[in-house]
């Protein structure tokens, strides 16, 4: 309550002061206008959080002030006092947004509970904007590092898409940010304040996919035992992200466009379908033409999600980009380990710079989190590199690590990316083949 301020918008001196009187002994910050106007050149200049206005004013009526004082400060809240209430003002003052409309002459006590409410819900409503903020900057545009022509040529065929509803597909390789990017336009449109859900298609099998994306009625399945609301009811009017959908089964491909196409969902089990209404960004590493010839993919599915495409850049497309990424997760890392690191030796750079990186970012961002836990210095050196870093990136294959990384690449190379294959032939789970390849930085 303390830190609440309040303008008192007010032509005649006496009440202006004695409202000034009694709110100042309650601790709030006091702000006095006698005009419409100087009123609004206050509002310009200071947070407020509460306005005491007079119905009544040389400059205009109060009722009719109160859009353009919300469209200056739209996280005020506005009291109007008036000398003579009628009911017909009070309506309308409350309709065009005041939070209440008083008589003067009222117990002055009442105004201090009154004030008080407003306040709270002031300062609720700067809080709110202030979180949304935060979000809005860590996920816009202006936050995806970068100023190579590529990057930018992406960025701008984004941007052009954010304000309406079209599918869109992200292609390109593994590690491009391709996340990074359907944050940046659910966050920058018009369903920011809503969910937006990202799964990934390659990491359930096919029923738990289904059951995860659609929900499910009790007893539909052995396990379900209560009804489950599915992800796209979790998106409801926000943004659901299907990364990976080259690995989805034809079966829910054949359900995925379902959805696409009537904007309804039918859960595991159930008869009746449900209403939604989400936004679908979908992004793959593969050529989903390719899977369409070789009947791995709906032709009428990949259509409907290839409305808008957008081909994220590889970072050896964008090797401009490297010093200006490394900068930035050297920070990121020092920061998380308490190392005073103030940057980076030039052979460092270098060797970044010649690297294949076909991890892309999130490779880059592994090696500079290396880099930053093994160095003893202030500065990052070619010597906290790894070995094939530093050698002209030749993989050591006299090692069994060596070779087994080898064969993890040759493997999904023979299975066109699919983890779930490859998983299968190496006769391993597919979690230990994520944990591979994260720490192969396949």
């Amino acid at each position: 309550m303390y830190n609440s301020r309040i303008l008192i918008i007010d032509d005649e001196d006496k009440i202006r002061n004695l409202l000034a009187q009694i709110l100042t002994l309650e601790g709030y910050e006091l702000f006095t206008a006698g005009s419409i106007k100087s009123g609004i050149k206050l509002l310009e200049r200071e947070k407020i959080n509460v306005m005491l206005c007079d119905v009544k004013l040389p400059d205009g009526n109060g009722v009719d002030a109160v859009q353009k004082l919300k469209n200056v400060c739209p996280y005020a809240e506005i009291i109007l006092l008036t000398a003579y209430g009628n009911i017909p003002d009070g309506v309308k003052a409350i309709k065009l947004g005041a939070f209440d409309y008083i008589t003067k002459g009222d117990d002055n006590d009442k105004i201090i509970p009154l004030v008080s409410k407003a306040a709270e819900k002031s300062r609720l409503q700067y809080k709110i904007h202030s979180l949304e903020e935060q979000i809005f900057n860590k996920y816009s545009f202006s936050n995806i590092l970068g100023s190579s022509k590529a990057l930018i040529q992406a960025k701008e065929l984004a941007k052009k898409i954010v304000l309406n509803d079209t599918t869109v597909l992200l292609t390109g390789e593994t590690g491009t940010g391709k996340e990074v990017f359907a944050q940046a336009i659910h966050y920058e449109g018009k369903r920011s304040s809503k969910n937006f859900i990202a799964v990934n298609c390659s990491t359930f099998t096919k029923d738990l996919l289904e059951s995860k994306l659609f929900g499910h009625k009790a007893g539909s399945f052995t396990g379900a035992t209560k009804d489950q609301k599915g992800l796209f009811e979790d998106a409801h009017e926000g943004t659901i992200f299907l990364d990976e959908i080259g690995e989805m089964d034809v079966e829910l491909q054949a359900r995925l466009l379902r959805v696409l196409e009537t904007g309804s969902i039918l859960k595991v089990g159930e008869t009746k379908e449900t209403k939604v209404d989400v936004r679908i960004i979908a992004a793959t590493n593969r050529s989903l033409e390719n899977e369409c010839d070789e009947g791995r993919f709906r032709a009428d599915l990949y259509y409907r999600l290839s409305v808008f495409q957008i081909k994220l850049p590889s970072l050896a497309e964008r090797k401009e980009d490297i010093q200006e990424l490394s900068g930035y997760f050297t920070g990121l890392f020092a920061q998380k380990t308490n190392k005073k690191i103030i940057g980076m030796e030039p052979d460092f750079v270098e060797i970044l710079k010649g690297h294949h990186w076909k991890g892309n970012i999130r490779e880059l961002k592994n090696i500079i989190e290396r880099a930053v836990i093994l160095t003893d210095g202030e500065t990052l050196r070619k010597s906290d590199l790894p070995y094939d870093f530093s050698f002209g990136n030749v993989e050591n294959i006299f090692t069994l690590a060596g070779m087994e990384k080898e064969h993890i690449k040759k493997i999904l190379s023979y299975s066109k990316g699919n983890k779930t294959k490859a998983a299968e032939l190496l006769d391993i789970g597919l979690t230990t083949l994520y944990a591979k390849l994260k720490e192969y930085n396949i």
